[in-house]
């Protein structure tokens, strides 16, 4: 097992899993704390990174598209002290995060785990029932129904209609924009029968953000209602076919006892080595971490 604390938090690897628990540091986001810890399975993985810098570094990991809600709902626009697969690491724990980075990467290349992305969730969203009061208005999932309800600075001709209920059968997806300089922020829904869309600041089916500090926690209720509709790659095969074979999915990594499978993954290695497909480093990693096995 591989572990890492710091100020910002900890993440732990058991080679099957890891698992990313914020820290309780002041300077960890009120967005990462509400989100908590997170199980990431291997299965999920397209990378990890390492940045040093002279004072402080960053782990990074990269996900497979379309493994999390929560990314695909912020579309990307989650800003670092937000995005929860991000974790500072103090200068003189560069060895530590080297070491972990290292034990990652072998994982995932010993279980032939593909970078490409996945055609379902692998990660299960937040947990609902949940509600988030942020700009003009108040967003509340109880995992069936959105309910927006208005507030004193929410414009006349959206409060007028009152609080508004939407089934999630009617919800065709769901998207969180941040405020950035002078253009306001929103969390907007989609349903159907209602293809026309209008700033968020009239829009009944949004609430907009004007960039305060809870403005980050309605990507929760965006990341909840995404992960309980059908996923964005069965959506477009089942309106478009797509000539395209599926991704394979990871497959089923061999019995450490299976001596004969070991022997093989290290030919394959060794192939691979003499190919220039992978580094000396890469390889003297790779070759290690299965001997251990062995």
């Amino acid at each position: 097992m591989a572990e890492i604390i710091q100020k910002d938090g900890s993440w732990t690897f058991d080679g099957d899993a890891l698992r990313l628990t914020p820290g309780r540091d002041k300077n960890v986001s009120l967005l990462r704390r509400e989100l908590g810890e997170l199980i990431v399975p291997l299965g999920a993985l397209a990378g990890i990174s390492l940045e040093q810098g002279k004072k402080s570094g960053r782990l990074r990991l990269r996900l497979r598209d379309g493994a999390d809600p929560l990314l695909h709902a912020t579309g990307g626009r989650l800003t670092e002290p937000h995005d929860p697969y991000q974790l500072i690491v103090e200068s003189d724990r560069y060895g530590v995060a080297e070491y972990f980075t290292d034990e990652v990467r072998n994982a995932l290349l010993l279980d032939q785990v593909p970078s490409g992305p996945v055609t379902e969730y692998l990660l299960p969203g937040p947990a609902v029932p949940l509600s988030v009061t942020a700009g003009d208005g108040t967003a509340s999932f109880d995992g069936e129904r959105v309910r927006l309800e208005w507030n004193w600075k929410t414009e006349d001709a959206k409060a007028a209609a009152g609080v508004r209920t939407l089934a999630l059968a009617d919800i065709t997806g769901v998207e969180w924009h941040p405020a950035v300089g002078l253009e306001n922020g929103c969390l907007r829904f989609s349903v159907h029968n209602a293809p026309v869309r209008t700033p968020a600041k009239y829009d009944p089916n949004a609430v907009e953000l004007w960039g305060f500090r809870k403005d980050p926690l309605m990507a929760l209720v965006a990341a909840a209602v995404q992960a309980r509709l059908p996923h964005p790659a069965r959506a477009a095969a089942d309106g478009v076919a797509d000539a395209r074979p599926e991704l394979p999915s990871a497959p089923a990594p061999a019995a450490e006892d299976d001596h004969d499978a070991l022997l093989r993954r290290l030919r394959e290695l060794g192939e691979l080595h003499r190919t220039g497909v992978l580094t000396d480093d890469e390889f003297a990693l790779a070759k290690q971490a299965v001997l251990k096995r062995m």
